[in-house]
């Protein structure tokens, strides 16, 4: 599956105006439909949406829509109807003329001192009745649905650019790891090597005095090498480091829904490396550290933006 990021845009319309076949069929006669959806990075997926009056009884159908292809993400749905009827005479249907004739005795029944409607009442609310009556549903479904296609195509794209950032940072992490791992031995041995000069040159002092030195000296500093090279001995946190880059490796190649668990072990990466610094007894080692958390940091910037 692909690597998805939680960052996005998309917007589409439907038709022009007048492209259905029946003038009174379909609202869209005498207006056109937008829909814009916008995506950032979340821990949830948290839907927003802006609809005008007429297409808030569709919400519950575009939540359904959203939910069935997004996992995570804020995202914000935008909705509108341009009212195109003005580019030209919008002809009142049969049904309308009836309707507003009815309206209007019933009105004048009461307020017999009310005008009739005009020539140019009756074009102004056919044409308002054609832009805002009717059933947007499935004009406003089919639009969002291809919005969401094209903003699974764009969240896709970031995700794979994203993926590729991620492993490229993974070889570098491999490659100090691979650099921190001769480095210990090597600290060890030049430890030992200086806690037996230290005690040889004690042992030169006491015969030089004629005095003995005591079998509890050399014990000393055995003990001290040993204690040394277990507490420098970062074999351990180089083996878990490794171990987490295999897991990000194979998640970015199973794609899908990985995010949370890839920031999980970012966080893991992150307390390996503290483990690696606090333990360093050498200047290329602390600089090993350093550079392994520079670049753990970038990557919890990029997997936060993955669903």
């Amino acid at each position: 599956m692909p690597v998805y990021s939680m960052t996005g845009y998309a917007s589409g319309q439907n038709g022009p105006a007048g492209s259905h076949s029946e003038a009174d069929a379909r609202p869209s006669a005498a207006g056109r439909l937008g829909v814009e959806i916008r995506s950032v990075n979340s821990r949830f997926l948290d839907l927003t949406f802006k609809l005008p009056e007429e297409l808030r009884q569709h919400e519950t159908a575009l939540r359904e829509l959203l939910t069935g292809k997004l996992k995570r993400g804020k995202v914000e749905v935008r909705a509108a109807i341009e009212n195109t009827s003005q580019a030209g005479v919008v002809e009142p249907s049969v049904k309308l003329l009836q309707r507003l004739n009815g309206v209007q005795d019933g009105i004048r029944a009461w307020l017999p001192g009310a005008r009739e409607l005009s020539v140019a009442d009756v074009l102004r609310l056919a044409g308002s009745d054609g832009a805002t009556r009717g059933d947007w549903g499935p004009d406003l479904l089919d639009v969002a649905g291809k919005a969401l296609e094209a903003l699974m195509s764009a969240r896709q794209r970031e995700g794979a650019r994203l993926a590729k950032m991620l492993e490229a940072h993974l070889a570098q992490l491999r490659t100090l790891v691979l650099q921190a791992g001769p480095l210990v031995p090597q600290l060890v041995e030049q430890q030992r090597n200086r806690f037996l000069e230290r005690w040889q040159e004690a042992m030169g002092l006491t015969a030089g005095t004629g005095g003995t030195l005591p079998e509890a000296a050399q014990d000393r500093a055995l003990t001290e090498a040993t204690a040394f090279a277990i507490r420098i001995d970062v074999a351990e946190e180089l083996t878990r480091l490794n171990s987490h880059l295999d897991e990000i490796e194979r998640l970015l190649k199973k794609g899908g829904e990985i995010g949370k668990r890839l920031d999980f072990l970012i966080q893991e990466l992150h307390r390996e490396a503290n483990t690696l610094g606090s333990k360093s007894a050498a200047l290329e080692l602390t600089r090993i550290g350093v550079d392994m958390k520079v670049l753990i940091e970038q990557m919890r910037e990029q997997v936060q933006n993955i669903e």
